[in-house]
Formats: structure tokens, sequence, C-alpha cells
């Protein structure tokens, strides 16, 4: 008769003080089911315990791309200095400073303590290591190439997260400047036009058009405001969390971005420079160029490039060249196209690819920088122009009555 195999037990962390076999007074912490399993393998190591405590285990934060690229740099550099896989594990593990990787990382460390491979135990988290991670993995594992693998993909995580960051900086910084800026004219229109309104009633005669439309709105603002400010909060929240989950919203908002004046041609560049980076770090990789494609798509971050690459992946299953492929897509820059065609021709796609990253990379930075600089009058102008119209709105009456006088 076949029984349940008992559940797994989670292995906690205890910290531990004792002494050792000279007396001298030592601590420490070691990784255990429990109290007693610590105890016999401290009085293994000749250590004769006086206080062990359970590590309280805080509520993690999320896990964001840059702690995954982060421990894949560590496991990388571990490996390469010669520590055991499972040893590079644990010492990854207790020196993070987010709970919840420790636990991701310990759940992988005895997925792998029991015999499964690396490459198996990542992709039981779908929603940390995607196919690209743990193809390029298990492409290290078979070739016996990990620590040089890993290395690989730790560069282009960080290569990609940095590129993620240097685009939500422009765009964050008009978002921030405009939230203050409508925070600014919500207390001018709730607070201050009605003490110029009461000064202008007891004036008693007819006010110019722009002082009564600044005075009706700010009428408004006073008698609607938690409909304005609720509105605005909760149909922003919708529409982010409509954005983050609903694929029809997402590949619109994709579509929206490669259009927007100034900021389209970054997003693009960076689209690009995603793409081609994947696409390298895959071939240097040896993984076919089929099988590598599935992931480009999807790592270039735009539903259009994804798309694109669906079709390009068709066609060279097919036989079509890569290099013809991209060109049917109507999507790559003329510049990917030629290092692309002369890389097929050289044998050397990944190298080409890499430089073409290279480049779109460092276009990215430098766009980042003018928009930076260029976007500082812009605001100023238009805050200027907002703030100002309302100051002068509100002092047209007084130098009407100055004239008068």
């Amino acid at each position: 008769m076949a029984t349940a195999k008992p559940a797994a037990n989670k292995d906690a962390v205890f910290e531990w003080e004792g002494k050792d076999r000279n007396g001298k007074q030592v601590r420490g912490e070691t990784r255990a089911a429990g109290e007693n399993q610590v105890k016999s393998s401290l009085r293994r190591q000749g250590v004769t315990p006086t206080k062990i405590k359970k590590r309280r285990m805080r509520s993690g934060k999320s896990i964001k791309p840059k702690d995954l690229a982060i421990f894949t740099r560590q496991l990388a550099t571990m490996m390469k200095a010669g520590v055991p896989l499972l040893q590079a594990f644990d010492i990854v593990g207790r020196g993070n400073p987010n709970p919840s990787v420790t636990k991701l990382l310990n759940d992988i460390r005895q997925d792998v303590e029991t015999g499964t491979s690396l490459n198996a135990a990542f992709r039981k988290f779908p929603l940390y290591f995607d196919n690209l991670y743990c193809n390029l993995v298990e492409a290290g594992e078979s070739a016996g190439i990990l620590d040089q693998l890993l290395d690989r993909l730790a560069v282009y995580m960080e290569k990609t997260e940095a590129i993620k960051s240097k685009i939500k900086s422009a765009l964050m910084y008009p978002i921030a400047v405009l939230v203050v800026a409508f925070v600014v004219v919500s207390v001018i229109m709730i607070f201050v036009i009605p003490s110029f309104k009461q000064v202008f009633t007891s004036f008693g005669g007819e006010l110019p058009a722009p002082t009564l439309i600044v005075i009706a709105m700010s009428e408004f603002f006073i008698s609607y405001w938690y409909l304005i400010f609720g509105g605005i909060g909760g149909g922003l929240y919708f529409f982010l969390q409509a954005w983050k989950r609903n694929e029809k919203v997402q590949a619109f908002m994709d579509r929206v971005m490669l259009k927007l004046p100034i900021f389209g041609v970054m997003v693009d560049k960076s689209c690009v420079a995603r793409w081609t980076r994947t696409l390298s770090t895959m071939f240097a990789a040896g993984v076919p160029l089929v099988e590598a494609l599935d992931s480009v798509g999807g790592a270039s971050g735009n539903i259009v490039y994804q798309l694109a690459t669906q079709k390009i992946q068709q066609e060279v299953s097919t036989g079509t060249a890569l290099t013809a492929a991209m060109t049917n897509a109507n999507l790559f820059p003329s510049m990917v196209l030629q290092m692309c065609a002369i890389g097929e021709e050289s044998g050397s796609i990944d190298h080409m690819l890499g430089k073409a990253a290279d480049f779109f990379e460092a276009e990215v930075d430098d766009m980042v920088a003018g928009i930076s600089s260029l976007m500082e009058p812009i605001i100023i102008v238009v805050l200027g122009t907002i703030i100002g119209g309302i100051v002068v709105s509100m002092y047209l009456p007084i130098f009407k009555l100055g004239q008068v006088v």
C-alpha cells in the first residue's frame, strides 16, 4: 500500500551562543529544522550551546528584478571563485536583507539539495525566473560552463535594469512636477481665492471676466473637491491596475508609448536595445535561434516587438535568414539590420548584436539626459503660465480700482 510522503520540513535560522572546547565564548547562526538539530550539530563541532533562539522572519518586501539581478551576480561571482553551489545559495540567502528573497533561495536550495537540477528548481518559480533565465542556466549546466553563463546573465540583467531605471527616471520627473503643481493649484483654489472673493464683494463693482472665471473654478473646487480628488485618484488607480492586469490595455498602452512625441523615440530605442541584448546573450549561450526567439519578444517589454518577434520566428523556422525576417518586420533600424547581416556572414551574430545593444543603450542614456534638461524649462513655462494667470486674474480688480481712484 502506498504511503503518503511526509511534508518536507522548512528549515529555519537559529541564532546561538555557547563555549568551544577551550571555554571560549562563541556565537553564530545555523539553519536547521529544529532546535534539537542545532544542538546536535553544535556538539559535533565541539561547541556547548548555552543559548539558542529561532530568528523571527519578518514579512519581506516583494521580490523585484533588481533583487534577482543582484542574486545572479553574487551567485556567478561565488561559482567563479570555486564556492560549491549549495554553499553559495546559503551565503547569498543569509546575506540578503529581504526575507522574501531569503525564503525563495532557501526553497531553491532545498530542491537542488534533493537532486533537482538548478534550471528545474528555477522553473518552479516562473513568477521570478522566466524562460530566458531558465534556458541559459540549463545551457550552462549541460555544457559545464554554468559560472560563465551566470556571469553573462548577470550582465544582461544589470544592463536591462539600468535601461528601465533610466526611462522611469525620465518619465517620473515631469509626472512628479505635475502632481505638485496640481496640489498647489488646488490649495490656491480652495483657500486663497475665497479670501480675494470676500474683498471683491465689498467693492460692489463689476469684476473682469478672467477674475469671474477663476472665482467660478474656485467655487467648483470647494463644492466638489472630494469628487475631483476621488475621481482623479480612483481613475488613476483603476487605470494602473488595468494596465498591469489587462492584456488589451497593455497592448494599447505599448503602442501609445511608441507614438509619444520625444518619449516615444526613447522607448523605441530602449526596446531595440533590450531585444538585441537578449538575442545576443542567448546566441552566446549556444541556444538555437528558433528557441532563443521565444524569449526575446517578451524580454523587449513591448507588445509591438513581441508580435514582430513571433512573425520573425515563424519565418526563420521555415528557412528565412534572420536579417531578411527582421527586415520584413519593418520595425528595426537600418543599423541593426546591417550589423545582423554582417554577423550572419561572419558567423558572429552574438558579437554584432551585442555591439548594437551597446550603441542603443548609449543612445538611451543620451536621450534621458537631453530630455531631463529639455523638460525643465518647459515645465517652468507651463507652471508659470498657470500660476501667473491665476495671480493676474486676482489682481485685475485691484488694478481697475486703482485706475478709478
